[in-house]
């Protein structure tokens, strides 16, 4: 089992890790193995003493196999790589799972804004809770996120969720996730978007059900006073 230097925190990162492992071991083997035919050749047929150098054409048959047969086999390793982006490609982005909860995400220069349901539970209504830089979300419960920009582009990335999504002025995009450990994490703006793009950065807090609810609970008494 590799070990990952960012922690994986959503149900799917762990898929998108291993097909980016997978891709990085074909391509390393590739990479060794024609260095190692590359510099064997060199070797094998570098200039000797009293031997006169040939002009290869390269349409005898066994001349074509140097480079028929290893194109094949990368093709087949083309095909390994296509089967396994696609899949994971519809399993984060087209096959949304039903949504228990559903968050409003608003990027601006420069800033994160969130807006979720309050006591009623429902969105964009008067008892909404609305923060800034900080979403509260959580564990074991699959949200539903509505993304947007208020001016330019900006791109919501949640690296422990293995989560990049761009933020279109005019367009409303709805992905999605769901955390399977609580702990608090860095939210990022991965696209540049003004001279305070470095400055934009937001944090998610992944808690309990009980301590979901009691902040809930606190952000909807704060609304009434």
């Amino acid at each position: 089992m590799i070990e990952h230097y960012i922690e994986q925190v959503s149900t799917y990162a762990a898929d998108i890790d291993n097909l980016i492992t997978m891709i990085a071991v074909i391509t390393g083997f590739w990479f060794v193995l024609v260095e190692v035919v590359f510099l064997g050749l060199i070797v094998a047929y570098r200039k000797k003493p009293g031997v006169k150098a040939q002009y290869i054409t390269g349409e005898e048959k066994h001349q074509k196999r140097w480079i028929g047969i290893p194109h094949e086999l990368v093709l087949l390793c083309d095909i390994a790589v296509i089967i396994g982006a696609v899949r994971v490609w519809v399993d984060v982005k087209q096959t949304m799972p039903p949504a228990q909860e559903t968050v409003r995400i608003i990027g601006q220069q420069w800033a994160w804004s969130f807006v979720q349901p309050g006591p009623d539970g429902k969105l964009d209504t008067a008892d909404d809770i609305k923060t800034v830089d900080e979403l509260h979300v959580k564990v074991d419960t699959t949200y539903h996120f509505k993304l947007e920009a208020r001016d330019v582009l900006h791109s919501f990335s949640v690296p422990v969720f293995r989560l990049k999504q761009d933020a279109i002025p005019g367009r409303v995009i709805t992905g999605w996730f769901r955390a399977k450990k609580t702990g608090t994490h860095d939210i990022q703006c991965a696209e540049i978007c003004g001279i305070g793009h470095g400055l934009m950065p937001a944090r998610i807090v992944i808690e309990s059900a009980g301590e979901h609810n009691a902040w809930m609970a606190a952000q909807a008494a704060l609304a009434t006073k």
